[in-house]
């Protein structure tokens, strides 16, 4: 075999190793930027919210996690957009709690015919 085989498939992989160190950086670096993220969130969390409410919301989170989600995500616009205007606590979670529980939840409906 030549030796512009050996070249070519030596440049194959480097190139295959250049690519697989660039996509476990820039992993690297989306997962950085998801837990800064995630704990600027929590800061704002902790700010706007008595501890009794994000214990509750600790609780809800533990049973729907996607609910809690949403509700943080709530609290946190409504805390950056200066809509908050006072601290949450466990009675305003709770009717937070219910008020975005209500708009996520789906009807369903269950038809049950005869056999004719």
């Amino acid at each position: 075999m030549s030796d512009e085989y050996y070249d070519a498939e030596l440049e194959e992989l480097k190139r295959r190793r250049l690519e697989a160190l660039l996509r476990r950086q820039a992993e690297e670096k989306r997962r950085q930027e998801e837990l800064a993220r995630e704990a600027q969130k929590q800061e704002i969390l902790r700010r706007v919210m008595t501890p009794e409410a994000r214990a509750r919301l600790t609780n809800v989170k533990l049973v729907k996690p996607e609910l809690a989600n949403a509700v943080e995500e709530y609290i946190v616009s409504l805390a950056l957009s200066g809509q908050l205007t006072r601290i949450v606590d466990e009675e305003t979670l709770k009717q937070i709690l219910y008020v975005v529980d209500s708009k996520s939840r789906r009807e369903f409906h269950i038809r049950i015919r005869e056999k004719r």
